[in-house]
């Protein structure tokens, strides 16, 4: 999220230099509200799916978690259950890069303390550990220009979806791979004929994963050790 200055007010900037070096400006919430008020019916969605390719601290995806969160309220807040199923599902479906590791941690740790607050579980607890892992996958330490992961590896995103019955699936795919989606479906292109499934075959594919099962994949002291990948 923006940071603050010591008036309270939204601060823009961390230091002159990163802004020199990186061009590192925050979004001020209200034009990330305007923004995403352009997409409204898709922020609200529980499975749409967001990128934010220089997400910083997380400005715009704390944002889409939010709305996201309102719906499964709206939604399943009758049932438990479902309500813990299908707030982690909203988490899955929110990806980032991000160049600078300060920024990786503080994003995992803003998107993680909203959806525990949400839940009303802490680091103990599955859905915590759950939701940290996914974080882990989701928002990348990298350069989403040259598509590359903070120690040069092609970077890959993991698809997520819920199967029901406290069960999720993960397939992972090239971030390359996936920018392509557009010119392979333009009319006229060599490809334009093929289905979807033909071109983007994922790198790999995984067993149903239940809850704990995500969970025993994160070793969780705090969001700051997951700012490695793992995969």
């Amino acid at each position: 999220m923006t940071p603050l200055a010591s008036n309270g007010s939204e601060r823009l900037v961390k230091s002159r230099q990163r802004v020199a070096d990186h061009g590192e400006v925050f979004t001020p919430e209200p034009i990330v509200d305007a923004m995403l008020n352009l997409v409204k019916a898709e922020t609200e969605r529980i499975d749409s799916r967001f990128l934010e390719t220089a997400c910083g601290s997380g400005n715009f995806l704390v944002q889409v978690l939010r709305r996201k969160l309102a719906a499964v309220e709206t939604k399943f807040g009758t049932s438990e259950f479902e309500k813990r199923h299908y707030a982690l599902l909203g988490i899955m479906c929110i990806y980032g890069i991000e160049l600078l590791p300060d920024n990786i941690v503080e994003c995992r740790e803003n998107m993680l303390e909203i959806l525990s607050d949400y839940l009303g579980v802490d680091e103990t607890e599955d859905f915590f550990r759950a939701g940290a892992f996914v974080l882990s996958q989701n928002i990348v330490h990298g350069d989403a220009l040259t598509m590359l992961t903070s120690d040069g590896q092609p970077i890959a995103f993991a698809e997520w979806g819920y199967l029901g019955k406290g069960k999720f699936q993960r397939r992972d795919f090239l971030f390359d791979t996936l920018t392509q989606s557009a010119a392979f479906s333009v009319e006229g292109n060599l490809f334009a004929d093929l289905g979807m499934h033909e071109i983007f075959k994922p790198l790999k594919s995984y067993a149903a994963m239940s809850v704990s099962d995500l969970a025993s994949l994160a070793v969780v002291k705090s969001v700051a050790t997951l700012t490695t990948d793992t995969a």
